[in-house]
């Protein structure tokens, strides 16, 4: 089996005024080609005004919305719904991330009349790191990323640290190391 690395799930919330003009996507395909994630599903849902229902917009079939939608509940005509492994899985102690219960609250959430996207990636990036923690025997303690409120707290730090990283980076450029 391939090795992949960490998976993510973002779901981003849209307004229903919202002006969906290619932006995202053309950053996620720039991501995409320096290698740094994979998309490897991307599905659009909407809260219908009246009903409250969830439903599915732009399905790609095979293409992109089958893992995302089956995440959600989805039955795409003509899918098949992932059947459970065939291998026992060892549940780690130290193991988190997202439900399948917790991504249905998510869409769940929106108001009515509003969107939203859940995009699925690889961060290839992290392959080796991955592998690098799992081989020293390293577990998973907690991830995300931080609240504007705690990089307030360190936001001074912060800025320091990218002046210099600025700095080093244009020293090397003029260097030509």
């Amino acid at each position: 089996m391939k090795e992949i690395g960490p998976v993510q799930l973002v779901a981003i919330g849209f307004d229903p005024e919202a002006k969906f003009e290619g932006r995202i996507m053309d950053e996620l395909s720039n991501l995409e080609r320096k290698e740094t994630i994979r998309i490897l599903d991307l599905l659009f849902v909407r809260k219908d005004a009246e009903t409250g229902d969830l439903l599915a917009l732009d399905y790609q079939g095979e293409e992109l919305g089958a893992i995302v939608g089956a995440l959600l509940g989805f039955e795409f005509e003509g899918e098949e719904q992932p059947a459970g492994s065939t291998e026992e899985e060892k549940v780690e102690s130290h193991a988190f991330g997202l439900s399948r219960e917790q991504i249905e609250a998510v869409a769940a959430s929106l108001d009515p009349g509003s969107s939203a996207g859940f995009l699925l990636v690889e961060h290839v990036w992290a392959r080796d790191l991955k592998r690098a923690i799992r081989q020293t025997g390293g577990f998973p303690l907690g991830e995300g990323f931080l609240t504007p409120e705690a990089v307030a707290v360190v936001a001074t730090e912060l800025v320091a640290m990218s002046e210099i990283f600025d700095e080093l980076e244009a020293e090397e450029a003029a260097t030509g190391a």
